[in-house]
């Protein structure tokens, strides 16, 4: 990457725009502007199912931002009737990932056949007192299949870690739930969108009141939201009086409701809940909000802390350090493995922005952290070699290139060494 270059988009960004917002332009900036489509989402992906009997489908997005070069590995979010709501994850993901959520791998599990049958919980034959002939109540014969068959299959086949996140719409939120209360270890978070809890006369919710009295939810987070449609044929029911009520067309909100009482009485288990209410907003219409503030309160933990700080240049180092250093204790705490406390990329800007600064030894710091986190990118080496011949220190400037050189055999890289040499 040319120095002037680098120098130039740096202060443009600290300038013009904040530390947050460069996550946002940076992802942005991938999109391959030669494309037919404004945008596509989602390679369809399939394997055969020797758990159920048949061939599945489902689709893998992985972020824009990935290099096969540079062996990089994301959380991965599974989601139910992936086929729909795929790509309203990913839109939130565009807007939010890098500094309010992390970047993720999305896989769209298909439910648009055999879906009652695989997200339903247990076997009913009625429903509000009418026959109810479709299949259904297998939903723990699909959570094996997803433990045995398709999360191996990802996890061989795509860039991902073991860090896992559930989004599921009605009856996929009961799926979600149900697999919350079954499995909790499957998942590290559990986002359930208005969520199918009237099932079966509220049978999980006697299991609830057991399972959370008893399981450690220690680092398991649940988002759950609930749409204002709490009565079909009553529009004085509200979220005030619902609970009030005692018929089956309000089974369905005090179901929601009920189970996060349960939850939020249980808070000694150490499950990290939100529950949200939509009142302007429908079981139909309901996904794409909560999918949004689902994703933002369950990675609450992983945005940035002491932006302003960093975006100042009066921070002294050692503060700076501190602060990077925190940030890196906190993700690899919650993520349960290493990961860099930022990109790359942000790294080596904020050093060739100190640089420019003319604030040596905090550009210095921020490309010996971009060395450390990073120490296979050829980048990162060559960048402290643009530090150090700045220095007019031309022997280590040019030991880094060279190494950058050993990395990657790019020709730039041997140019540059010729020109170090002869100076």
């Amino acid at each position: 990457m040319n120095k002037s270059n680098k120098m130039t988009t740096g202060l443009k960004i600290a300038l013009t725009m904040g530390f947050i917002v460069f996550f946002q332009e940076f992802i942005q900036a991938q999109i391959n502007q030669n494309q037919q489509f404004l945008q596509k989402v989602g390679v369809a992906d399939s394997l055969y199912s020797e758990i159920l009997d048949e061939s599945r489908k489902f689709y893998v997005q992985i972020p824009a931002n990935y290099n096969a070069d540079k062996n990089q590995k994301y959380p991965v979010a599974f989601i139910l009737d992936g086929e729909i709501f795929l790509p309203t994850v990913n839109d939130v993901q565009n807007y939010y990932s890098g500094g309010f959520t992390p970047d993720m791998v999305l896989v769209g599990i298909a439910n648009d056949k055999n879906r009652i049958r695989d997200l339903t919980t247990s076997t009913i034959t009625t429903k509000y007192g009418m026959p109810f002939n479709e299949k259904n109540g297998e939903a723990d014969n699909f959570r094996k299949f997803i433990e045995k068959e398709l999360i191996p299959f990802i996890e061989r086949k795509y860039p991902v870690t073991n860090y896992r996140t559930l989004i599921g719409h009605s009856y996929g939120g009961l799926f979600t739930i149900s697999t919350l209360l079954n499995q909790p270890d499957l998942f590290s978070n559990y986002l359930a969108i208005d969520p199918s809890l009237d099932w079966d006369n509220q049978k999980l919710l006697k299991e609830a009141q057991d399972v959370f009295a008893n399981q450690n939810y220690t680092n398991k987070a649940l988002f759950i939201s609930l749409s204002g449609q709490l009565h079909m044929q009553n529009s004085q029911i509200t979220i005030d009086n619902v609970m009030q009520d005692t018929t089956d067309y309000t089974l369905f909100p005090r179901s929601n409701i009920t189970f996060s009482n349960i939850a939020k009485q249980n808070a000694k288990n150490g499950l990290s809940l939100d529950w949200k209410f939509y009142p302007n907003d429908i079981h139909g219409t309901v996904p794409f909000p909560s999918i949004m503030d689902g994703l933002i309160s369950l990675f609450e933990w992983y945005q940035m802390e002491n932006t302003d700080k960093i975006n100042s240049f009066d921070t002294p180092k050692e503060e700076l350090y501190s602060i990077i250093k925190y940030r890196e204790k906190k993700l690899n705490e919650h993520f349960g493995y290493d990961k860099p406390p930022y990109p790359e990329e942000l790294l080596a800007m904020s050093g060739y922005m100190n640089m420019d600064m003319q604030q040596a030894e905090k550009a210095k710091m921020y490309f010996e952290l971009a060395i450390e986190y990073y120490p296979k990118s050829a980048n990162a080496y060559d960048s402290m070699a643009d530090y150090y011949e700045a220095q007019n220190d031309i022997s280590n400037a040019l030991k880094y290139v060279q190494k950058a050189d050993e990395i990657s055999d790019n020709d730039h890289y041997k140019k540059r060494i010729e020109e170090l040499k002869r100076k």
